[in-house]
């Protein structure tokens, strides 16, 4: 027996086929994906068959997303500029080494006269000149892209933010070299005494700062304005003081670094950063010592014992950062930057080696 469809019935299929194309259609312009839009695979998104995917959906997700890093919580750039403050110069520079003893001379209280019908008396200053340039120093580290590339990577949160972290690990390390260069070249320049900070009755750090900077200001003419402790030698100071049982060591034992340095009537600083050599056991930059000396960092031409001079690098500023690709998959980041550092006086440079 033959069915009568009708027109309504027609319609209904047509229209269910066009809405079953249009699926068709809509899935075919939808480009696949390669890997999943997040950290799992969703429904209705089409993917292509691979091992990131299945990485994405079994991987342990709470350990991806873990890191551990260690960066320095003291401020090397603030210790770096204490010990040995910027001066900035062109590449190839001269300074001048002056005899201080000329700038304290007064030969009597007449040698300023003239007479009548005769030129003032002269004054001539000798002295020498020192021409160097600044040496151009840096470093490089080489990174693989297949570690930093995925932007939702948490270990490199993309490139861009991995270089960022990368040229702040660079910075540190070459301004921990230039820290420890700088109390290389004070330490080798200074007149350097031998103190016992302990426990024993009548030991007084201060007193030993005091009379340092006392036969300082003898022998340069200026009194030192910086008095830099090593971790070592201000603990040594610390307990010292506290062990004595008077007046001067219940006051001293108490004191902050910026009251030392009033005390003192110079700058006080505490160097706790540690460096380390091949993967050795850390070591203290300034450590037991205590270094005091005359700095201004000013000029060319200022008095100080130490100076570090510092050019430009291109563009203008202290650092320069190149990225280059090596290969496909490999990027080499490297910062550079131009110092020298420099005794220019030791007269009044004074060291305490603290045991």
């Amino acid at each position: 027996m033959k069915k009568n469809i009708s027109k309504s019935d027609v319609h209904a299929a047509q229209s269910r086929m066009a809405t079953m194309l249009a699926n068709v259609e809509a899935v075919e312009r939808t480009p696949l994906a390669l890997i999943a839009n997040g950290d799992s695979l969703k429904p209705g998104e089409v993917y292509l068959a691979n091992e990131s995917v299945f990485t994405q959906n079994y991987f342990d997700e709470p350990l991806t997303t873990y890191a551990l890093g260690w960066r320095d919580p003291n401020n090397i750039q603030a210790t770096l500029d204490f010990f040995a403050p910027s001066v900035s110069t062109p590449r190839r520079f001269t300074y001048k080494q002056w005899v201080n003893i000329e700038e304290f001379l007064s030969e009597g209280a007449n040698d300023d006269l003239r007479a009548i019908g005769q030129e003032f008396p002269t004054v001539k200053f000798t002295g020498s000149e020192v021409h160097s340039r600044t040496d151009n120093r840096g470093l490089r580290i080489r990174i693989d892209l297949d570690e930093v590339a995925d932007p939702t990577s948490a270990i490199a949160g993309g490139v861009p933010a991995y270089q960022a972290r990368v040229v702040e690990k660079l910075k540190r390390r070459i301004l921990r070299n230039s820290l420890r260069r700088a109390i290389a070249v004070l330490s080798a320049a200074a007149t350097n005494t031998a103190k016992t900070w302990n426990t024993t009755a009548g030991t007084d750090p201060d007193m030993d700062v005091l009379n340092a900077l006392l036969a300082a200001n003898t022998a340069s003419g200026i009194r030192p304005n910086k008095v830099g402790y090593g971790d070592t030698a201000w603990t040594k100071r610390i307990l010292a003081h506290r062990a004595q049982n008077n007046a001067g060591g219940y006051a001293s034992a108490g004191l902050t670094m910026d009251q030392v340095g009033g005390f003192f009537g110079a700058e006080a600083y505490v160097s706790r950063e540690r460096y380390s050599s091949q993967g050795n056991a850390l070591s203290e930059a300034v450590g037991n010592l205590v270094l005091m000396f005359f700095s201004q960092g000013t000029d060319v031409e200022d008095p100080s014992n130490i100076k570090r001079f510092t050019s430009p690098c291109e563009g203008g500023g202290d650092f320069r950062v190149y990225v280059q690709q090596v290969t496909s998959k490999l990027v080499d980041i490297t910062v550079e930057h131009y110092e020298k550092i420099a005794v220019t006086s030791s007269l009044g440079l004074s060291q305490l080696t603290i045991s």
